[in-house]
């Protein structure tokens, strides 16, 4: 509580998004808690990491998660690095192009360059597109399986088969991070 006034009643601290995550973090047991970490560290997907926290109990909100990976672990974005090869790509055929038409390049040698290029250019465009319908099928598939597995335990919730349920939970979470 911070202080205030005398008199007045203390306001409660708030705390943010990266210290509640970061707090429920902590409370899991010594290895739950380095299994997810290096879980985190290693995996590209936000996503993934929030719906890990999600069989592990976490109940609160996907932001901070989000919030408290990118604090914790550095994460590349191999996404936005394609989009960006292929800005340049373009870049590059333009301006072979413009050397083309200014006579600083044979014609010849000039098209043939441009069509190789492009077809890299289509390449990496192709690229793009399937890590992300790959990316977008693995969280919908995740996010089917949370779902259900939480159904589940809500439905046995108190239940002898509980115990076991959560155990199938965590085997299904491990196979599911096997498959690509």
């Amino acid at each position: 509580m911070k202080p205030t006034k005398p008199g007045t009643l203390p306001r409660p601290v708030e705390l943010t998004n990266t210290e509640v995550f970061d707090a429920w973090v902590e409370r899991l047991d010594p290895g739950t808690h380095e299994s997810f970490c290096s879980f985190c560290s290693e995996n590209y997907s936000t996503i993934e990491c929030f719906l890990y926290a999600r069989f592990l109990g976490y109940l609160s909100s996907i932001t901070a998660c989000e919030e408290w990976i990118k604090e914790k672990y550095l994460k590349p974005d191999h996404r936005r690095i394609l989009l960006d090869e292929i800005g340049y790509m373009k870049d590059d055929i333009r301006l072979l192009r413009d050397d083309i038409e200014n006579l600083g390049v044979k014609r010849e040698s000039g098209v043939a360059r441009i069509a190789a290029m492009e077809k890299e250019l289509r390449g990496t465009i192709n690229q793009v597109e399937q890590f992300t319908a790959n990316k977008d099928r693995k969280g919908l598939l995740m996010a089917g399986a949370d779902r259900a597995i939480r159904e589940l335990a809500f439905i046995f919730k108190d239940d002898p088969i509980e115990g076991p349920l959560k155990e199938a939970a965590m085997s299904v979470w491990a196979r599911m991070q096997l498959e690509e």
